[in-house]
């Protein structure tokens, strides 16, 4: 999982230690690039294709989380 939030630190250009469940992505870069970048980061790390729509309606880290868990 660390990996997944080292990715997620670089694609809202943030240092990896405030990636957080609880990581409000509103307070972030969290745009249709973000949304692009995590879903192309979950394929390569979960082989899971998450819908960016689904994505775009997340609010915290842990929503992003709750996708990913959903479909292992």
């Amino acid at each position: 999982m660390q990996e997944f939030f080292n990715g997620m630190a670089d694609i809202l250009e943030i240092d990896a230690d405030k990636v957080v469940p609880g990581l409000k992505l509103g307070d972030y870069a969290w745009d249709s690039l973000a949304i692009i970048s995590t879903i192309a980061l979950a394929d390569e790390l979960f082989d899971q294709m998450l819908e960016g729509q689904a994505l775009a309606n997340c609010e915290t880290l842990a929503d992003v989380l709750a996708l990913i868990a959903v479909k292992v």
